[in-house]
């Protein structure tokens, strides 16, 4: 067991000089530690300390969890959402993704189910060894509890992507280890609610600054809040939502713009984030951005052109909401913050770009790419868990128990920020159809839009015309890992 733990350190990259002399093949594929990794004396550090650094870094790296796979999975689905790029570019997976024609051998969807899995047996490695030393060190206790927040993490991921997963909180020693049957959407939910409260009660509400993006109290209440909302479980939702709006740690950042930006990295509205950075000779990044950048050439060579938003989502926003410029730029018109003019798209002429619009919250500015001496983004950190959202899901729990004041305020909150006045919703029904609204414009082009419109009810109608059907609520299980459980894993539904 112990040959397991060293291999496990020098697989998730604790630093060593060695390692770093690694990072010449490309800043992708290999890293050290999260942003912020502990040193001295200012946190307790266990035993394990190590193997927490690597689950952070594999959040980062394992594919399917946040890199071009994590595009397709979670945002292209949505009516908001298009392929991009050019029409003949992975024209395939636009088929899959943006017109639901699912296939269980697609790459995208077997990286989703490996990528969390593979992140899911790190954790039980790391749990399973720490409980069995029975060290119970306030340092050991708090790297139990970050692998059960990131378990859970993965967990509700696939249980809104595939329904019905397995559970499997074994150490794997050998492939068969592996195999385990599917369990119900409900017997997954305890599960993340299990681990998710074990870990609420040994994690800080904050780390010191030097060392952010590890797991806190906020992280796993807002989890927990999410996953109620999609039970519908209203009392929960809004419980667990409100710890984290009480706390006192979170504010909504004044700038929408600089919350999608390198600026924005860990702002006091993050609550967790997959960490970034491209400071030499730290180059902990992905292609997640990347892949969504404005695809030119020369200047704006920013990126592949995948994600991208769809004319339906141009119209929905008010006049006045600055969230529109932020999350929307458009071909032959300016930047973000109208430093840049972008070349002319395809409704016009002699068109430049492909695409007429843009993902803007994955834009580079352009002094960062001077800096940086790149013009594609590596350096913003994915913004998985934002205040925001944990402020629409008090209001929206609140709405659904009956509570229209208190649904007003959390609306207004999100609508003070974004330069508009306050919501005219007076009743239930309107507070909800005004709560829908504001979930659709403050996550544009984020995760939440699919998901969102298949909790509600609303997918069948919202996604007609790109084919959808209930069983696209789920993808199908990875023919991959059917072949592997010989027999105990069976397909999801009309597969």
């Amino acid at each position: 067991m112990k040959i397991k733990f060293i291999k496990n350190i020098f697989l998730t990259g604790v630093v060593t000089a060695a390692v770093l002399s690694l990072n010449s093949c490309g800043d992708d594929w290999l890293d050290l530690k999260p942003e912020g990794r502990p040193v001295g004396e200012e946190v307790p550090i266990g035993g394990y300390e190590a193997m927490a650094f690597g689950l952070y870094a594999s959040l980062r790296t394992e594919g399917g969890v946040s890199d071009f796979s994590y595009v397709w999975t979670h945002c292209i689905r949505a009516d908001d959402n298009e392929k991009g790029s050019s029409a003949s570019d992975a024209s395939a997976d636009g088929n899959v993704f943006n017109n639901f024609g699912y296939v269980a051998t697609n790459g995208s969807i077997t990286s989703d189910w490996n990528g969390h899995y593979k992140i899911i047996y790190d954790c039980n490695e790391l749990i399973n060894l720490a409980q069995a030393s029975g060290d119970t060190s306030t340092g050991t206790l708090t790297n139990i509890a970050e692998a059960k927040a990131i378990r859970a993490f993965c967990y509700f991921e696939l249980r809104r992507d595939f329904g019905e997963v397995p559970i499997n909180l074994k150490t794997i020693d050998i492939p068969q280890d592996e195999i385990a049957p599917k369990k119900t959407i409900a017997e997954v939910d305890a599960q993340i609610i299990q681990d998710l409260t074990d870990a609420e009660a040994a994690l800080p509400s904050q780390w010191p600054s030097a060392y952010l993006g590890r797991a806190t109290k906020g992280m796993v209440n807002t989890l927990l809040a999410k996953l109620y909302l999609y039970q519908g479980n209203w009392s929960k939702a809004l419980e667990h939502s409100e710890l984290v709006i009480n706390s006192g740690v979170y504010t909504l950042n004044p700038s929408y713009d600089a919350e999608f930006t390198k600026a924005g990295n860990n702002s006091k509205e993050s609550i967790f984030e997959i960490q970034k950075t491209y400071d030499y000779p730290t180059k902990y990044t992905n292609n997640f951005y990347e892949s969504q950048g404005v695809r030119g050439s020369g200047t704006w060579d920013l990126g592949w052109g995948f994600n991208v938003p769809s004319t339906g989502l141009i119209g929905v926003y008010e006049t006045a909401d600055i969230r529109k410029k932020t999350t929307i730029l458009t071909s032959g018109g300016p930047d973000i913050y109208n430093s840049l003019t972008l070349p002319d798209g395809p409704n016009d002429p002699s068109p430049v770009l492909v695409q007429q619009y843009w993902n803007g919250k994955a834009y580079t500015l352009p002094a960062e790419r001077i800096q940086y001496a790149q013009t594609k983004n590596h350096w913003e950190n994915i913004k998985i868990l934002r205040y925001a959202d944990a402020i629409l899901i008090a209001a929206e729990a609140a709405n659904e128990l009956g509570q229209i004041a208190k649904a007003t305020t959390y609306v207004n909150m999100i609508r003070t920020r974004a330069a508009l006045g306050n919501t005219t919703a007076s009743n239930q029904g309107a507070m909800r159809v005004a709560i829908k609204h504001e979930r659709r414009v403050e996550f544009a082009m984020e995760f939440e839009r699919f998901y969102d419109l298949v909790r509600w009810g609303d997918a069948i109608t919202a996604l007609a015309a790109q084919g959808y059907a209930d069983r696209n609520k789920h993808f199908p299980i990875p023919q991959q890992a059917i072949d592997k459980a010989q027999g105990v894993l069976i397909q999801n539904p009309n597969y």
